[in-house]
Order: structure tokens, then sequence, then C-alpha cells
């Protein structure tokens, strides 16, 4: 038995972003509204992120919370923040203020360093049992590769490319960490969802001609596309 009522461990989770590039409370609602009619049982009460990079001039910042937070949304954290002025008033409303290592605050007044190149993934995880309801596999920085079935409700992410050599029922998220190239080749394409980088498809979405059968999805001008995986 620990000795200790607490544990600290790191994790990972995907979230949604939500960019908003408009300060207007009644659109932004408007618009979340259209999204989640599109794909309730991915969004409907869903942990996102406001990124309020692209937010110019004053920012009523109160309505434009309570906007989201009406469409059932659950505000998780802003990023993208650089604004003093709309700084304080997310951190006088108590969310959390997210920084990545490139946008920390005054960073926008200091010259960047060059970026180091992207290094292609090359590693791969490879599960070879079922996957079952609930289940949620993640593969940080390589390929995922499942040899067997995935059932509905169970759901697969990789930062790389996802393989399914079995029926896939569940969610697929390749791309995970933004990477546009990724894609999901599967044997039989039943799946409740797929997504690279953040684009994605629900069932009813998948072109009926490829419903069930082997199928390549990658992204082809922003958008996805499928074709037969032989």
């Amino acid at each position: 038995m620990l000795n200790t009522p607490i544990e600290l461990k790191g994790s990972s989770f995907t979230l949604s972003v939500v960019h908003l590039h408009d300060t207007r409370p009644d659109v932004i609602r408007e618009a979340l509204l259209e999204k989640i009619a599109q794909a309730p049982a991915f969004l409907k009460h869903a942990p996102v992120v406001l990124n309020v990079a692209a937010l110019k001039g004053p920012v009523d910042w109160a309505a434009l919370q309570q906007a989201v937070s009406s469409t059932g949304l659950r505000i998780v954290g802003i990023s993208g923040c650089k604004d003093d002025e709309l700084r304080q008033a997310v951190e006088t409303a108590a969310l959390p203020l997210l920084n990545g290592a490139k946008e920390k605050p005054g960073a926008a007044d200091k010259p960047k360093p060059r970026e180091p190149a992207v290094v292609p993934v090359t590693k791969t995880r490879i599960i070879d049992t079922p996957v079952r309801s609930g289940q949620r596999i993640y593969a940080p920085d390589c390929d995922l590769v499942v040899t067997n079935h995935v059932s509905a409700g169970a759901e697969l992410i990789a930062d790389g490319n996802i393989h399914i050599y079995g029926v896939m029922r569940g969610r697929a998220l390749a791309g995970a960490s933004g990477e546009r190239e990724a894609q999901i080749f599967c044997t039989a394409l039943t799946a409740e969802l797929v997504s690279i980088a953040g684009v994605y498809w629900l069932s009813e979405q998948i072109p009926p001609n490829f419903f069930g059968k082997a199928a390549r999805l990658r992204l082809v001008a922003g958008a996805l596309a499928v074709q037969p995986f032989n």
C-alpha cells in the first residue's frame, strides 16, 4: 500500500483545438453548434483547447468564453495568447494558459532560432491481440500496426501512420502530433471515425464504395481522401 494519498504521473491525451478567427460571440457560437451537429458523437461535451492567436483588437473575453461554453464544449486551456490584456482576462477566468516551447510571453519580440529539420518517424509499435471496446492505444513518435480486429468503441492513436490488418470498427487517429503526411491503411474499413492531423471523417462520411473494403486514407490538399489498398 502506498504511503501517499496521491501520485503524479505524466500522460498524453488527444484534445481538439478550436482556432478562433472572430471575436463576435454569436458568430462563434453558431459556427461551433454547426460543427457539433456534424459530429455529435465526437464533439458533444468534448474537452477543447481554444487557440486565440488570430484574435486582434478588443475582445470581450467573458462573452466569448460564455459563447463557447454554452455549446457544451468544455474549455480546458487557452493557447496562442500573445495579448497582455487578453492574457489577464484569461487568468482572471481561472483558465490555464498553455505555452508551448516556442510560445512564451515576449517570445514574439525575440529573434526566432532556426527550426531543426523534421526527423521522419521510423519506429513502429505492433499490437497482435484484438483491441477491445474501451481500449485506447497510443503510439508516440512512431507508427502503429495492429494485426488483429479493432472493436467499436476502441481508439488507435499514432503520431505516425496507422496500419490495421483486421476489421476496423473503432476510431483511428493518425498524425496525432500534426504530421500531415501520415496515412491510415486498413484491410476492412468500417470505422466509427478516421482522422489524420485533426482532419476527420465519421462513419457516415466514408464513401459507401469503400465501407468494409481495404482502403488507404491520406490528406490531399488539406482534405481526407481514400483509395483502394491492395
